[in-house]
């Protein structure tokens, strides 16, 4: 071995790898092969390709269950509502069997946008007479209505 080739550990370890019967595993060994790392770039690149489409649809798959879970929670804060203002519309009849309240709230369901416009219409009813009550309420200052002549010509 010449001098150069003793003071290189690289060599060294190609050496005793190849020693053993198989070669030096190739990510540890760099290729000088153009050919090899375009191939090796190539590669790495699809690879690098692959997890980005994976990271997208991951990231899509997370916007999808978060707007199905705010869709979720917002259907069950409608249908308290509505049960709700169902149990306080049946209030002053006749108390009934909570298992039959429970079960009246849910058999009503196509009826909760109805129960909601009606009182929305009812409140916004409310406000316009209070409205209207108040503006009758408020005293209407007098304009005298001086009204002018034009001047006389001469």
């Amino acid at each position: 071995m010449n001098q150069a080739s003793a003071n290189d550990p690289l060599n060294f370890m190609r050496n005793i790898w190849s020693n053993m019967g198989f070669g030096l595993p190739g990510m540890v060994t760099p290729t000088f092969d153009l050919e090899e790392l375009d191939k090796r770039i190539k590669d790495l690149k699809a690879v690098e390709g692959w997890l980005r489409m994976n990271l997208s649809m991951l990231q899509m798959t997370i916007q999808g269950l978060e707007m199905q879970r705010s869709t979720v929670s917002t259907m069950q804060a409608m249908g308290q509502m509505a049960s709700d203002a169902a149990r306080q519309m049946n209030e002053p009849a006749a108390p009934e069997a909570p298992t039959e309240e429970a079960g009246k709230a849910f058999s009503e369901a196509a009826l909760w946008p109805w129960q909601m416009m009606q009182q929305m219409r009812e409140h916004l009813q409310q406000n316009v007479e209070a409205a209207a009550q108040a503006k009758a309420a408020e005293p209407v200052p007098e304009e005298k209505s001086k009204a002018r002549r034009p001047a006389p010509k001469k």
